[in-house]
């Protein structure tokens, strides 16, 4: 923890083991550190914080969780065998996406309705991953407009802590069958420069959720959430000619948005080359990811078309109960594609070891999401930057005891450093829900 540490000299990205060293410090200066940035505590702070819908819904699962344990259970199974007397005094945690140099191999998944956790919505989000300067994924179901989120990510950037940071950011998709509202979408993700499109596949229509259904917990249809809809211009038209007006009908307004989102009438291929070849050209040839492959078919059939990229993913165990862990997914995936196309992952990532296992396990990106929730319920942009910096320094640090000096060295050697279990696992429902 040394600051003067010759490691500061080594590397492009902040050495963020020294975000340790700063919170042991602070009881000398009067000061706590913020709060517990352990999973299971941010947890119950987030639920103490939140309303009981606004809990439901950040912390609900598919069915009877099943999905969700699996995930968990299948990053247990994998154990990290550091190595010694490697000089971790030259490592940096800097890695690169479709070209854009990044201070991590860690994003910020897709999550709707950010208004849940905090009035400002996607807004903290953003700018704290500008600061950062991690990527930032934007859902279709976002609670603010796309352009209003663009400059609040160019604006953390621009006044990143460090001088680190840096406005990489994703559009997720969540396709209409209005083809002119997703032009629409489309266009004003290009404008406001996003760097990339993912298109999310698993969630034509939600998962059989309990809570959310026993509370009729859904924001959309109580004139929550649907700002990014309401602001959009192909739509505005849509709600005149339904006759509905958002500021007296908003609860109507919210479920005629996400009606033409989430619908149940699910897209194909086809359609999804075509949303491809839309973002291509209103974009000038910028990058179309696929989320939600969990199968080597699909992975296959994603290469065939010409997709620049995939997402292992079961979001986070949301939407089908008793599937398969992403994590042993991700594996069967990379050693068919993974020299054939950007292979990311996300779904059940909770720590820097779960990081580190994922890269090791072959993904070349994670994504990470319920843990940058409860930082925002908790404590807004700062409980934000607060998680996401642990989370940073945690990882650094892990590298440094590990023995490994870069991400490309736990991509290339990562595996032979893993010693893994069978996948037998007992059907033992995890206690916390991350």
């Amino acid at each position: 923890m040394d600051p003067k540490n010759e490691n500061l000299k080594a590397r492009k990205t902040p050495q963020y083991a020294l975000y340790q060293r700063q919170n042991f410090w602070k009881s000398n200066e009067g000061e706590n550190p913020l709060f517990n940035t352990d999973p299971g505590h941010l947890e119950e702070q987030a639920k103490a914080k939140l309303t009981q819908n606004g809990w439901f819904y950040a912390s609900s699962n598919a069915g009877q969780s099943h999905t969700h344990t699996a995930n968990r259970q299948a990053f247990y199974r994998h154990r990290i065998i550091p190595r010694m007397l490697v000089d971790t005094n030259l490592r940096d945690t800097k890695t690169s996406i479709f070209g854009h140099e990044v201070n991590a191999p860690i994003g910020f998944a897709p999550v709707g309705i950010n208004k849940i956790y905090h009035p400002h919505g996607e807004l903290p989000v953003a700018s704290a991953a500008g600061g950062l300067g991690l990527p930032y994924a934007l859902s279709t179901a976002g609670s603010q407009p796309i352009e209003d989120v663009a400059a609040s990510n160019d604006a953390g950037a621009a006044h990143s802590k460090d001088g680190s940071g840096s406005a990489v950011r994703f559009f997720q998709l969540y396709m209409p069958h209005d083809d002119e509202l997703t032009r629409s979408l489309l266009q004003r993700a290009v404008d406001s420069g996003f760097t990339a499109c993912i298109l999310t596949l698993d969630t034509w229509q939600l998962g059989w959720r309990h809570d959310d259904v026993a509370t009729s917990n859904y924001a959309f249809y109580h004139g929550q959430g649907a700002d990014l809809g309401l602001t959009d211009p192909v739509f505005q038209r849509r709600l005149k000619e339904a006759g509905i007006d958002p500021k007296t009908q908003p609860n109507e307004a919210g479920a005629m948005w996400i009606d033409n989102v989430w619908h149940g009438r699910a897209h194909t291929w086809e359609k999804a080359v075509w949303a491809m070849k839309l973002w291509k050209e209103l974009s000038g040839g910028k990058p179309f990811c696929l989320k939600g492959i969990q199968s080597v078919d699909d992975a296959q059939k994603a290469v065939e078309h010409g997709f620049d990229g995939i997402v292992v993913s079961n979001h986070a165990g949301r939407q089908v109960d008793g599937a398969v862990a992403s994590l042993d997914a991700l594996e069967k995936i990379v050693q068919a594609v993974g020299d054939k196309t950007y292979v990311m992952y996300d779904s059940g990532v909770r720590s820097a070891s779960d990081v580190f296992k994922a890269l090791a396990l072959g993904a070349q990106f994670v994504w990470i999401g319920r843990l940058w929730i409860w930082g925002l319920s908790i404590m807004g942009e700062t409980g934000v930057d607060h998680v996401v910096r642990s989370l940073l320094a945690d990882l650094d640090i892990l590298m440094n005891v590990a023995g490994f000096q870069s991400i490309d060295q736990i991509k290339k050697d990562g595996r032979k450093h893993l010693e893994s279990g069978p996948k037998d696992y007992p059907l033992q429902p995890i206690t916390s829900k991350l």
